[in-house]
């Protein structure tokens, strides 16, 4: 079959990510299927769409919906009236099946799939897309496959995709070159799978909770490709690389074995590491350490469902800087159990942070099928039938959020290292006026004082 893959994602706040979930859908469909892929952020306008959509002429076309809207509550944006337009372009220029996936879709299947009236629906890992197309060639009927929805029929379960990850090489996108020239910064995966139980987290519903760990030589080699096709940066997209420690060390030690010569950076848990961990990693050429700490004050990490205390975080942000690295910290603000004593305690443990810039939310994006769903319900802050694809935040009973803000702005005051939300699109012009001068990797290091 034909099949055209599109990534409906157009955020380039902070920065511009490239749709690597393409590359494994396309992976999977590989060597059966003609395949080809568009990403709307190389696109001229809608008329290059829909001059790409007459010249293929698919008879499947796979919608992925990476993000619902931006989960800021500082500057909110959402995203359903784009992928509305969409649908409507595909529907207009070809009559191929429509079938959605990604993310932002499996958070939400049954109430996207009847918002866009799409023909078909992947909740979870897109490579199921394979035994879809196949059900359709041979006259079965796709909604008794585990993950798949349609209009008519409810989503039978679905375990995570046991199957080999492969990724289909980059070089086969008509949209590196877009990548390469806003920052020239692409992303790996090493695992999929969140062993962690963050109360606000859709980690779990997207990959599962069972880690299911890549091949440290594959990576690697993946890696090196992605350094051969003109990358000069990489991020790995974990929901928390150091979620096993000797896999990461392992790929650590296989990066350096096979060369890899350029910078990376990955999203980490605050959990005190084993004596030289950072050290390790920086030597296979890890920059950038993103640690996913929320909160400074333990009983607002209790009640978030954080695996690590407050000392531990210390402790990881000291062994990080010693080895070398830029560190930056994520906090959301104003959630299940902050009061204005534990916001403080966050706040004061946040300016003790020596050389790391960070990144403040207030409240949050409330999820369905999460704890914090379940605990909001519980408090009647929802209705367990609320319909959630309209932003809605938690904010904790205890404290205002214009007293948060207040707070955040008061000790934020001439600290450029304070960054409220993703910073906006100033934050993503700058960046982007120092990708065209030559610079690449997220560039926040450059707030660190």
């Amino acid at each position: 079959m034909k099949v055209l893959l599109i990534s409906a994602n157009r955020l380039l706040e902070p920065y511009p990510v490239y749709p690597m979930g393409l590359d494994y859908v396309a992976g999977a469909l590989a060597g059966d299927h003609e395949v080809r892929a568009i990403d709307l952020n190389e696109l001229a306008d809608d008329k290059d769409l829909i001059t790409r959509l007459a010249s293929f002429a698919p008879e499947v076309v796979g919608i992925s919906l990476r993000n619902i809207d931006n989960t800021d509550t500082t500057d909110p944006r959402g995203f359903m009236g784009e992928y509305v337009d969409l649908v409507h372009i595909v529907r207009q220029h070809t009559d191929a099946t429509v079938v959605l996936g990604g993310s932002g879709f499996t958070i939400f299947p049954e109430q996207i799939l009847d918002f866009l009236k799409a023909d078909y629906g992947i909740a979870g890992e897109g490579e199921r897309m394979a035994p879809l197309l196949e059900a359709l060639e041979n006259g079965k009927n796709p909604a008794i496959l585990p993950g798949v929805l349609t209009p008519r029929q409810s989503m039978s379960a679905a375990s995570p995709w046991e199957h080999p990850f492969t990724r289909e090489t980059v070089t086969k996108r008509p949209y590196l070159d877009y990548y390469l020239r806003h920052g020239g910064m692409l992303n790996l995966q090493t695992k999929r799978g969140c062993p962690f139980r963050c109360a606000y987290c859709t980690y779990p519903a997207i990959e599962g909770r069972r880690m299911r760990l890549i091949p440290p030589a594959d990576i690697a080699r993946t890696a090196v490709s992605l350094e051969a096709a003109g990358a000069r940066y990489l991020f790995v997209t974990d929901s928390s690389f150091n979620a096993d420690t000797d896999h990461s060390l392992a790929v650590a030690r296989a990066f350096r074995q096979a060369g890899l010569a350029i910078p990376w950076g990955a999203f980490f848990t605050p959990l005190r590491p084993p004596d030289g961990y950072y050290a390790e990693l920086a030597a296979a050429g890890l920059t950038h350490v993103e640690f996913g700490t929320d909160a400074l004050s333990n009983p607002v990490l209790a009640t978030y469902g954080k695996p690590f205390k407050v000392h531990q975080a210390m402790v990881a942000h000291r062994q990080a800087l010693s080895a070398g690295l830029h560190v930056a910290h994520y906090f959301l603000l104003g959630g299940p159990g902050e009061t204005p004593d534990t916001l403080e305690e966050t706040l004061t443990h946040i300016e003790s942070l020596e050389k790391t810039v960070v990144f403040l939310f207030c409240g949050m994006r409330i999820y369905p099928g999460t704890p914090l769903f379940t605990q909001a319900v519980a408090e009647g802050v929802i209705e367990a039938s609320s319909d959630l694809l309209d932003p809605v935040f938690y904010a904790s009973a205890s404290i205002s959020r214009q007293y948060i803000l207040d707070q955040v702005a008061s000790r934020a005051a001439g600290r450029a290292n304070w960054i409220i939300g993703s910073g906006g699109v100033e934050t993503s012009r700058v960046i982007s006026r120092m990708y065209q001068k030559g610079y690449s990797g997220p560039l926040w290091e450059y707030l660190i004082r």
